[in-house]
């Protein structure tokens, strides 16, 4: 977090800051620089004067996204410091918490956390995970080629192990019903600038462009939406988020997703999870972990639920669940990977919420392939602190027609809710497998079929 106090000069540095910003914000897809001042909020107040030496200021400017030679943030700055030079006010004013972002080598970073491990301010565990996350994404973005891969993973990585020390020493604790943390720090652009490194967007694709621009279409009438999705990584939200950030942004930034206990305890998960808008649940895989704790993650669960009702009695909500309850994970003995089967209570849980919220609902099927950029473990575990394989690679998002509960008509009301929760898996196998056709088979929009339309929306 960043707060600067200032006379009204300092506007001239705030604008330069959010100038900046615009720029970070308005950068296609594909681009996979980031500029800190599309996280960063600035705070003025006319309570505390803020005059900081020129030097000071251009070091900020860097910070903000000025180049360090001709950018606009740092001649605002420049300027602002030379408007400000006559006062008695010194930098140790200036409230930053930032602990890694001014280290400029891989050699600074990471001694940096192994000396914050050796004085007891990170646990040993947490440092081995930092250093290994450092290593794979490093190796994840010079597959891409980008000649600037040494400058964003740096710039990445610090902001990333900055976020991750701040929470271990300050723990962040999620409510049922979390809102994504978007001030003074932007977390949500923050995962997005984090994983769009990792996604080669020429071997990417988009099924059925259409669908969502209709879905969108339905919130804004005030109905609600609920994506019944396979689950393939952590960073699912913000691959959806990244492949319709050219044409559905608004869909992925008020995006409810239903989020596991894993990625709101994890400390190398938690700042990332905060960008998002979550419904915090525990997942039958994990519920009987820690049988001490049985009754308490049910007590939870019904919270969450309870919150989800409320949410959906608003209107205009959309909601994005994995009925399998967790990750897909690759066939023990073909390795190959496919959706794992939804859970019929968890769809029918879902669809009565939905029915009984008093508005419109619609429930979509959607897929998505994006294992090979973090892939989870092959099988589930129960300790925190996974290990995180990273790689560069084509990801693909794809939504069928909405189906109704009526599509599924059968007299026993058990078999119904079968037939319903395979209808919905089924729609989803096979918007996957031509997503895989197109990424992994290298069919490219050659892949698409008459109920799978691809596209690059972004190009």
């Amino acid at each position: 977090m960043v707060i600067l106090s200032a006379p009204p000069p300092c506007s001239l540095f705030t604008s330069a800051a959010a100038a900046a910003a615009g720029a970070a914000r308005a950068s296609s897809p594909a681009c996979s620089s980031w500029r800190a001042a599309s996280i960063f909020s600035v705070k003025v107040s006319s309570s505390v004067e803020f005059c900081p030496s020129a030097k000071s200021v251009r070091g900020m400017a860097e910070i903000f996204g000025g180049d360090k030679t001709n950018g606009s943030a740092t001649a605002a700055a420049e300027a602002l410091a030379a408007s400000g030079s006559s006062s008695s006010c010194s930098v140790s004013e200036l409230s930053l918490s930032l602990n890694f972002v001014d280290f400029r080598t891989e050699e600074d970073l990471l001694s940096g956390i192994r000396k914050a491990a050796e004085s007891g301010r990170l646990p040993l565990n947490v440092t081995q995970g930092m250093e290994e996350l450092y290593q794979n994404y490093r190796n994840a973005v010079y597959q891409s080629g980008d000649p600037k891969a040494r400058e964003i993973v740096l710039s990445n990585m610090a902001l990333a192990f900055d976020r991750i020390f701040m929470d271990v020493k300050d723990p962040f604790d999620f409510s049922s019903y979390h809102k994504a943390i978007r001030e003074p720090f932007d977390y949500y652009m923050f995962g997005q600038n984090y994983i769009r490194p990792l996604i080669d967007f020429r071997n990417s694709y988009v099924g059925n462009i259409s669908l969502f621009n209709e879905i969108g279409d339905k919130l804004l009438q005030g109905d609600n939406i609920v994506l019944m999705s396979n689950h393939q990584t952590e960073a699912d939200p913000a691959v959806i988020a990244l492949l319709l950030e050219s044409t559905n942004p608004n869909l992925a930034e008020n995006m409810i997703y239903v989020a596991g206990d894993r990625v709101i305890t994890d400390p190398l998960c938690k700042p990332f999870s905060m960008g998002r808008n979550l419904l915090c649940v525990y997942s039958k895989k994990h519920m009987n972990d820690d049988p001490e704790l049985v009754e308490m993650k049910r007590r939870a669960n019904t919270k969450s639920l309870k919150d989800m009702a409320l949410l959906l009695r608003g209107g205009s909500t959309i909601i994005w669940i994995a009925p399998s309850g967790g990750r897909d994970r690759p066939d023990p003995v073909s390795g190959e990977w496919y959706p794992a089967p939804f859970d019929v209570s968890s769809v029918d849980n879902m669809r009565r919420l939905v029915e009984h919220a008093g508005v419109p609902g619609h429930i979509y099927p959607l897929a998505i392939l994006c294992h090979d950029i973090m892939p989870p473990p092959p099988k589930v575990e129960k300790e925190i602190g996974e290990k995180r394989m990273i790689s560069f690679h084509g990801v693909g998002l794809s939504v069928a027609p909405e189906i109704g509960f009526h599509a599924a008509s059968l007299e026993d009301p058990e078999k119904n809710k079968a037939a319903y929760t395979q209808a919905l898996y089924d729609s989803v196998n096979e918007q996957y497998n031509v997503l895989k056709s197109a990424i992994h088979g290298k069919q490219g929009l050659n892949a698409s079929t008459p109920t799978v339309s691809l596209s690059q929306p972004w190009q």
